[in-house]
């Protein structure tokens, strides 16, 4: 295909923006050398990340697997190089090439309509994507650190989708942050700007891991963990996946996840560490169904997350760290905005009911109009049991590795 284009153009040099997913930088490196042994200029660039994910080493050289030391060694390089304005003109071929009409190729759904949510929730596009940033820098980056993990109000950019398509980069982002920060404050980094800059070089951080070990998406960092003991339930599963567990915060978010093609990253984190802990469910099975529902499903980012909760990955949260999915609903939750419009069945619950319906007095469950095991299911697992069992599991685990 491309040496048809350098027929048909004559073109003598070839531009493409990197990518890092381990089968993008084989292509790359096999098409660049293909290229330049006929001749054309062949030359890549960085438009999707802050730097390269080798110019950030420690001081052995080597890659960084803690995020903290990571953010620190990437603001030591200093700001990063700004992002170029676009040019006036591109020179076009005095012929263009034989192509096809995008619409010819059917890409869009007909019936049923699966992207309905997805068109009603996003505008892709760069347009979209500037709009989206320049409505978070006027106001919610300044409030960040105090709304990020409120999932019932808009608290956060919403801009990885754009980010993870190429209709914005990071060092744009930065830019317009900081810059915002300034106008508005007189200091570049005040607390909620940091904070979500954090968010942005975590992003770095994943890339940085999948560059580094590319077997990120399937294997655990932590290689202790390949021999843990998985019970990897159907019925489990498919109740996580259509957002019925009993838990309303995991199925709201479950449910959001299906119906728009994004979820919060507070409920993110508290759908998987459910799956992964409370389910006993193999975080790559998690993984693959996020990767087939996310519209912002990085592989770098989803891989990195997901390895995170596990317990497995780099800079992992502990492997005894389990949320409580009613103590996260509560915290982050507390008027029940969030499951109120994702599970609109428990809707008339008074707040100090909404995260756990099974506690409710049958009068209280009546008055709202629910009748659990009808309305909405009863909880799938207790929680308080499936925490031990799931400490007991990483324990033996432990155990095992230490010859014990």
């Amino acid at each position: 295909m491309i040496n048809s284009l350098l027929s048909e153009t004559g073109a003598k040099s070839v531009y493409w923006n990197r990518r890092y997913e381990p089968w993008a930088t084989k292509r790359d490196k096999e098409l660049k050398t293909a290229l330049q042994s006929k001749g054309i200029e062949a030359r890549s660039f960085n438009t999707g990340l802050i730097r390269e994910p080798w110019t950030v080493t420690t001081q052995k050289g080597e890659p960084y697997k803690v995020f903290t030391p990571f953010w620190k060694a990437l603001r030591a390089l200093g700001e990063p190089d700004e992002a170029k304005p676009a040019p006036s003109r591109i020179p076009a071929p005095a012929d263009f090439p034989q192509s096809e009409e995008l619409n010819s190729w059917g890409l869009l759904p007909t019936a049923p309509d699966w992207a309905g949510g997805l068109r009603g929730a996003w505008t892709p596009g760069e347009d979209a994507a500037h709009s989206r940033l320049n409505d978070f820098t006027d106001g919610s980056v300044f409030d960040y650190q105090d709304k990020r993990n409120l999932p019932g109000i808009s608290g956060t950019s919403q801009l990885s989708p754009h980010l993870h398509f190429g209709e914005i980069g990071p060092r744009q982002v930065w830019y317009a942050v900081v810059a915002s920060a300034l106008a508005r404050t007189g200091s570049p980094m005040p607390r909620g700007v940091e904070t979500y800059l954090s968010e942005i070089a975590w992003r770095e951080f994943c890339y940085h891991l999948l560059f580094h070990f590319p077997d990120l998406p399937t294997k655990p960092l932590r290689t202790e963990f390949s021999g843990f003991d998985w019970q990897n339930n159907a019925d489990d599963l498919s109740a996580w996946q259509r957002g019925s567990t009993g838990y309303p915060i995991v199925d709201a978010g479950m449910r959001e996840l299906w119906a728009t093609g994004w979820m919060h990253n507070r409920v993110r984190m508290i759908v998987a560490s459910f799956l992964i802990k409370d389910l006993l469910i193999d975080w790559r099975i998690g993984e693959e169904w996020f990767w087939d529902t996310l519209v912002d499903a990085d592989l770098a980012s989803n891989s990195a997350s997901w390895q995170w909760v596990a317990g497995c990955g780099a800079d992992a949260a502990p492997y005894f760290r389990v949320f409580n999915p009613t103590i996260q609903g509560t915290k982050f939750d507390p008027d029940g905005r969030y499951v109120r419009k994702w599970v609109p069945e428990l809707a008339k619950l008074p707040d100090r009911l909404i995260h756990a319906p099974w506690t409710a007095k049958p009068i209280e469950l009546a008055d709202a109009g629910v009748e659990l095991g009808r309305d909405y299911p009863m909880p799938i697992v207790d929680h308080s049991m499936a925490r031990n069992r799931a400490l007991e599991r990483y324990k033996q685990l432990k155990a095992h590795q230490d010859g014990r």
